[in-house]
């Protein structure tokens, strides 16, 4: 958890190890790479906070050679298999099914590859939920992957949104990839200003309605399905506002939550979900429910 939270807050790449060089060893080490100028400090702060630990972990930061590591992790990335028929493939890597539904995805610097079990557990929901016709709201769009996908599952309409500007340019650009028009795929930055206090980084997602080239993203219960794959504690913190986006009777999906994260989750959103199913895959899990039609907007 923490090591996605580290991308999360400005992180541009993160590895784990277990140590096996003292036998009973319970820890683990996270090698996290960050861009020169960037704040190590401040985000291994947020990023220990926005997961609820008591105690920032035990860390050194070492001044190393540059060296291209957006080559070094894009050798890691390979096809990955959603489903039957559905493939996440990165853009460098040949599609080993050219008449399956490929999202084809250059993630950059921002988070959603398609490897991480959030993220395909997300994918099978809307592959499960998209009829033809829907409007989506991507919650926190990081690389705009659920929102490409919904498109090419037949929604008519995705909205992706996010308070980091990579993010967004990252989008854009795997939006291009795949041939999505802004008319089919619309992509919106949003004010952080509203984040509580160590929510302001690039897990917020919309906190206050804003407008982007003329486009709004206000939307209150315009749409059919919201997804917002993001942490525990913004899922926590913007409940309203993610419901408040939904129509009466439309699904909400929520993601990025560890196993043991679920109750909380649960009881934030039990007021306002019909019908709240839970999928688990690999300690992650992924929360789906139905809006009250008469819920009242708080």
């Amino acid at each position: 958890m923490l090591s996605e939270a580290l991308l999360c807050f400005g992180a541009s790449s993160t590895s784990m190890d277990e140590e096996d060089t003292f036998e009973n060893c319970d820890k683990i080490f996270i090698n996290t790479i960050f861009p020169e100028g960037e704040d190590v400090n401040l985000c291994i702060s947020h990023a220990s906070n926005s997961i609820g630990m008591k105690e920032i972990p035990d860390y050194e930061v070492k001044m190393g050679e540059q060296y291209n590591w957006i080559k070094k992790t894009q050798e890691s990335f390979h096809p990955v298999e959603v489903t039957e028929g559905i493939w996440v493939v990165p853009e460098w890597r040949t599609p080993p099914n050219i008449q399956a539904t490929n999202i084809i995805l250059n993630p950059g610097l921002a988070f959603g590859t398609g490897e991480h079990p959030t993220t395909k557990m997300c994918l099978l929901l809307l592959h499960s939920l998209i009829k033809g016709g829907e409007l989506v709201l991507d919650y926190g769009t990081g690389s705009g992957v659920l929102a490409i996908a919904a498109l090419k599952f037949g929604a008519a309409l995705s909205v992706g949104i996010d308070i980091d500007p990579q993010a967004i340019t990252s989008a854009r650009q795997n939006a291009a990839l795949n041939n999505m028009t802004p008319d089919k795929m619309q992509l919106h930055l949003v004010s952080g200003k509203s984040c509580p206090p160590l929510m302001d980084a690039k897990t917020c997602g919309v906190v206050e309605e804003q407008k982007s080239n003329g486009m709004g993203i206000s939307g209150r219960e315009k749409y059919d399905v919201v997804i917002a794959n993001i942490l525990l504690n913004p899922l926590l913190d913007l409940a309203g506002d993610i419901v408040s986006h939904a129509k009466h009777g439309a699904i909400i999906c929520l993601s990025g939550i560890l196993s043991q994260q679920l109750p909380y989750i649960v009881e934030r959103y039990s007021p306002s979900l019909d019908g709240i199913s839970v999928s688990e895959m690999d300690g992650w899990v992924c929360v789906s429910g139905r809006k009250m039609r008469n819920l009242a907007d708080s």
